[in-house]
């Protein structure tokens, strides 16, 4: 690696490097109500989460969810919480990914590989500058979301960007785009899906995969969201080669009165154990890594709604997580948007 010399009064300067940021959505320090407060603060304020006007949300936001939603999420993440380790599953896979990440690109002696949330900690600007402070003059930002929207890939590279406006002397920036439809993708979640529906004691009849919703109106304003999800969803059936009617497509997560992406999940769930389906499994194509969406929300929420209605047997099919499926998919992105940089 090779040095920049400053005057003498100034220590000489690393350079010479290429950084890989890995970004994910975020997540809580603590299930208890404080730093529950802090990390729901911190993401509903985001505009591009919640864009109502300031004027019409902020009282809601401070008068009534930050002082009711912290003490249900933070029962909701006790559930999932990596008691091991004291932290979120989240944080656990999103660690991992940029380890292995690195250890996967170890024939670029001048790669730096390293990871950062969107809301909580580590914070985006800390990690961009700790590359910097590593002699990286090219940074690669890979938001970790197959699909594009607003409200996940924009705000991240909003807040790469917003960093860089800080920064006297910037690195050269790329950002991975989405992958939606990349084969690489849609061959890795086929082969967990069969893998994972190999090992269950039963067949599904019906196989949902379950997307984070955004509101209609998010849609209409031209996030091309939907439209990425529904040619995940084709090209993944068509990929595993199923009779037409046991794939299904579906939208979860929903939050405050607005319309959003529909059929929804969980009342998807309900009206297929009450037309009488008894078997059912449900994946999630949208999400890089398990987390509280999944792991709380559809493994478990979901599965007791589905009983509790008639079902007989529900399964969740994990994320791709840092599964070598899941790493295959990271490594070939990275590596195609290095190009000409390694």
């Amino acid at each position: 690696m090779k040095q920049i010399h400053l005057p003498a009064d100034h220590p000489p300067v690393k350079a010479g490097r290429i950084g890989v940021l890995l970004v994910n959505l975020g997540t809580p320090d603590g299930t208890d109500r404080k730093p529950m407060r802090r990390y729901l603060k911190e993401f509903l304020s985001d505009k591009r989460v919640i864009e109502w006007p300031r004027a019409l949300w902020y009282p809601i936001l401070y008068g009534i969810v930050l002082n009711t939603r912290p003490k249900k999420s933070g029962a909701a993440y006790a559930q999932i919480w990596n008691n091991e380790l004291n932290e979120s599953p989240l944080r656990t896979y999103t660690r991992s990914q940029g380890d292995k990440l690195a250890e996967l690109l170890a024939d670029h002696e001048t790669v730096v590989v390293d990871w950062a949330m969107r809301y909580g900690k580590p914070p985006i600007k800390e990690r961009i500058e700790a590359l910097q402070a590593a002699g990286c003059e090219r940074i690669l930002v890979f938001p970790l979301y197959p699909q594009y929207a607003a409200a996940t890939t924009a705000t991240v590279n909003d807040k790469t960007f917003e960093a860089l406006m800080q920064m006297r002397w910037q690195p050269a920036l790329r950002t991975v785009p989405p992958y939606h439809d990349d084969p690489a993708y849609i061959d890795a979640l086929a082969a967990s899906i069969e893998a994972s529906l190999g090992k269950l004691d039963f067949e599904p009849e019906k196989v949902i995969a379950s997307y984070h919703g955004i509101p209609q109106s998010y849609f209409r304003k031209g996030d091309p969201y939907h439209c990425h999800c529904m040619k995940t969803s084709r090209l993944l059936e068509q990929r595993l080669g199923w009779e037409k009617g046991r794939f299904m497509t579906c939208f979860q997560s929903r939050f405050g009165p607005e319309e959003w992406l529909q059929p929804y999940t969980d009342k998807t769930v309900e009206q297929l154990a009450k037309d009488g389906v008894r078997k059912l499994a449900v994946f999630n194509p949208g999400f890089v890594s398990d987390c509280l969406e999944t792991l709380e929300e559809i493994a478990g929420e979901a599965g007791e709604i589905f009983k509790h209605h008639g079902g007989e047997h529900f399964a969740h099919i994990p994320c791709l997580n840092d599964t070598p499926e899941g790493m295959a998919v990271i490594e070939t992105m990275v590596r195609r948007e290095l190009s000409g940089w390694v």
